[in-house]
């Protein structure tokens, strides 16, 4: 029998898609990495002044004062290390796990505020506090922040991407 026609059975066969997506997903995981640092980064920026981002915290009214003030001065710092981590392409994986989980809370906050009837903007780019009833955006927010959801997603999924520090220490090759 000519083997030409018939690759041996322990050969695997991989589809044309599949073989598109192995050329593709290191390029479309680094456009997700990126994407996503680039919106926590610019979040963090956002918020740099403490003030307005502790009134945007506070304006959830879920947490006492003191607790919103410590999550308005460190929300902000915390955005930018995971920003940061994106961007080196450190820890990818658990980074996006962890950016996913903070886009969680975020969509449970912008909920929340909204089954209780609250009038605010949700405070995600430094703006935050009450707002009249025809300038919250809860539905837009929300879905928003779903797709940056899924850019986590697509990290988390698939963490091999160029130009990352895993690749390095041998991680997601």
């Amino acid at each position: 029998m000519d083997t030409r026609d018939h690759p041996p059975a322990d050969t695997p066969t991989v589809g044309p898609w599949a073989a598109r997506w192995e050329l593709a997903q290191p390029w479309v995981s680094l456009l997700a990495r990126l994407g996503l640092a680039g919106v926590l980064g610019f979040a963090a920026y956002t918020k740099r002044i403490p003030e307005l981002s502790i009134e945007s915290v506070e304006a959830y009214q879920l947490f006492p004062p003191a607790v919103a003030e410590f999550i308005g001065y460190t929300l902000p710092l915390f955005e930018f290390a995971l920003a940061l981590l994106l961007v080196v392409g450190l820890a990818t994986r658990y980074v996006a796990a962890v950016s996913g989980l903070l886009m969680i809370v975020f969509i449970a906050g912008i909920i929340s505020a909204w089954a209780r009837g609250l009038t605010i903007d949700c405070g995600c780019f430094g703006t935050g506090g009450e707002v009249t009833p025809e300038e919250t955006r809860y539905g837009l927010d929300i879905a928003r922040d779903v797709g940056f959801l899924a850019l986590a997603g697509i990290v988390m999924v698939w963490p091999r991407s160029p130009f990352a520090l895993d690749r390095l220490f041998g991680l997601y090759r």
